[in-house]
């Protein structure tokens, strides 16, 4: 249920990375073969960009950088339109992850040696893994199920945009995600008063990720937050 990326400067880096790191390896089955198409240039009037509205109408601790985003991509030229996520119980398919967690430490867990990690509080990894193990098969293959539906409603949702904005901790969008696939980039947006970086969360189509990288770009030229740091830092 996770998203493999890189962690880079600059949204160009992180093209050059998963150009690297993309498609089949010849030793995991599961990897599907698709293309990844990057350019910096891009069509504004061939796309189409959307963004949660409900989520960027709440309150919460980023919503003047997240607003100003929105802003910003409006003056590249670019088409804004409101969307919503699928109205679905996704929290209630987080523990697919936790027996995908379980049984990529399966061995860790059965040698016992996860009593050697230093976190053993209820909802540490350790007991998290433990306790996968008793997660009825039933129940998994339901949740599983009800996944696919959401994929589907998920792919309608796309059907209108091209890329989308989601505040980066807003809703359920990070979970939804997680449980479709669509690849995300997070960007810097702004900062808090005391200097904490602050972000927003750029969601593609499937496979799409060069697209979503190319929009990303725009917005990160068009700004400067990736060009601040520390003053204990040295260029």
């Amino acid at each position: 249920m996770d998203k493999i990326g890189p962690i880079a400067r600059n949204v160009e880096d992180c093209a050059i990375v998963f150009n690297a790191i993309y498609g089949p390896d010849g030793k995991d089955q599961s990897v599907i073969d698709a293309p990844f198409r990057y350019s910096p240039e891009v069509n504004w009037d061939s796309l189409k960009i959307g963004y949660t509205k409900s989520l960027f109408d709440a309150e919460y601790s980023n919503h003047k950088n997240d607003s100003l985003t929105l802003a910003k991509m409006r003056s590249l030229g670019v088409e804004i339109v409101p969307i919503e996520l699928p109205d679905f119980p996704v929290e209630h398919l987080s523990f697919i992850l936790n027996a995908e967690a379980a049984a990529a430490f399966d061995e860790l867990t059965r040698s016992g040696r996860d009593d050697l990690m230093v976190r053993q509080v209820k909802n540490a990894w350790p007991n998290v893994c433990r306790a996968s193990r008793l997660i009825p098969a039933v129940e998994y293959i339901q949740a599983n199920r009800a996944r696919t539906q959401l994929i589907q409603k998920m792919a309608e949702v796309m059907q209108d945009v091209d890329v989308y904005l989601a505040p980066t901790y807003g809703g359920d969008n990070l979970l939804l995600t997680n449980l479709t696939g669509h690849p995300c980039v997070v960007l810097p947006n702004g900062f808090e008063e005391d200097g904490t970086p602050m972000s927003i969360s750029f969601m593609g189509q499937l496979f799409d990720e060069g697209m979503l990288l190319t929009v990303a770009k725009q917005y990160q030229d068009a700004t400067d937050f990736h060009e601040k740091h520390p003053p204990e830092f040295v260029e």
